[in-house]
């Protein structure tokens, strides 16, 4: 079965920490173009390059649709560890971090802080269900060099 990929809105938010619920309004997946587009709170929107961004597959906003609650997002972070050096990091979270990026997409919300950002700038987060396990993976990450069988762990493109 072959995914479909589409660019998702992201937002920067303020300086303090808030509530997801609180500070993010989900758009329609219907209005054209606005999930190529990144806004900062106060501020003109402005065009994100594609590789600040992260993207959704259509498998993971499906799986995401059915697991998330309001107010929650699917949190991605990247640690040191694993087999290849580097290991993904997913949790739903409900808290928004002043150094968070959120992209958004068909009502499903993802967060990235800054730090992992630069490692997962350009990747696209997936939801792969095989007979000896389901679970969320990021795929093709222009900043990994290569990752291991597992799918969670990788090395970066120095």
């Amino acid at each position: 079965m072959g995914h479909h990929w589409v660019p998702c809105l992201a937002i920067s938010l303020p300086s303090r920490p808030v509530l997801l619920a609180d500070k993010i309004h989900i758009l329609s997946s219907r209005q054209s173009r606005v999930t190529e587009r990144w806004f900062s709170v106060g501020q003109e929107s402005q065009t994100a390059a594609p590789q600040d961004i992260v993207f959704l597959s259509d498998s993971c906003v499906k799986r995401l649709q059915l697991i998330l609650e309001k107010g929650e997002a699917l949190r991605v972070q990247v640690e040191g560890g694993g087999c290849s050096g580097f290991q993904y990091k997913f949790t739903v979270d409900t808290t928004i971090n002043p150094d968070d990026r959120v992209f958004e997409q068909d009502g499903v919300s993802l967060v990235v802080d800054s730090d992992s950002m630069e490692y997962l700038k350009g990747g696209t987060v997936d939801y792969s269900e095989e007979l000896i396990r389901s679970s969320f993976q990021v795929i093709h990450n222009p900043q990994a060099e290569h990752g291991c069988s597992c799918g969670s762990s990788f090395s970066i493109k120095l």
